[in-house]
């Protein structure tokens, strides 16, 4: 049988699922800190984000617990959103132990907080498959983004090559519930050059590094 890259039925997701998985994360927000603290292979897929981190303002999106966010904060003017209240509470509680400021806030995707063309850097990792609606989530993300910015972002997909094991991660996250898509679509449609690195998982999980157009300011120095 011929292997298909068969992509999440998003037009099925609505509110439900964000409510759904925000019960679930307040259910397992404590454990969750323990265990992405102790597991060496989450926190290496993450940290691949951090060299490419240009400029001085940072947005983390959907930041968990702040492991990731911990580990650059004090090197720029950082600050995080996340959707569900106690990791917001627990992130916070994580830097403050360690020193670090950052201004996190609770919040959604779909409606950050933020002026457009607010930051140099956005972050999202592990979570945009988590979002019911990608062209809303990305809207935001592109739109608080300046022009000749950087959005970075880490999560799950099919492997290039389609090998069978990185297949099997890729379709055992969409039974978690993920929600995989054709991200080339979704970058196209936003107008993002962006390049696409499989950095573990078989393949399964990867590095992607959009650059926001800079025609805009191109045109205001012309006008």
């Amino acid at each position: 049988m011929k292997k298909q890259k068969n992509y999440s039925n998003e037009s099925a997701l609505s509110d439900e699922f964000t409510e759904k998985n925000n019960i679930l994360y307040s259910k397992i927000a404590k454990g969750y800190d323990i265990l992405i603290k102790v597991l060496p292979i989450w926190n290496n897929w993450n940290s691949h984000a951090i060299p490419h981190i240009e400029g001085k303002r940072v947005l983390e999106v959907s930041f968990g617990t702040g492991l990731l966010l911990s580990k650059y904060a004090s090197n720029y003017e950082t600050f995080g959103i996340d959707y569900n209240p106690k990791m917001v509470e627990i992130a916070k509680k994580n830097i403050r132990d360690k020193g670090i400021s950052a201004q996190l806030l609770q919040g959604n995707v779909e409606s950050l907080p933020y002026n457009s063309n607010s930051f140099d850097t956005v972050l999202n990792t592990m979570a945009f498959t988590g979002y019911p609606d990608s062209l809303k989530a990305m809207s935001e993300l592109n739109r608080v983004l300046k022009p000749g910015g950087k959005l970075i972002m880490v999560d799950i997909n099919f492997p290039k090559n389609m090998n069978i094991l990185g297949m099997l991660l890729t379709k055992f996250w969409i039974l978690l519930g993920d929600v995989i898509r054709d991200m080339e679509k979704v970058f196209n449609h936003f107008d993002l050059d962006y390049t696409d690195k499989e950095i573990g998982g078989f393949g399964s999980v990867h590095l992607y590094i959009a650059t926001k157009s800079s025609k805009e300011v191109i045109t205001q120095q012309i006008d």
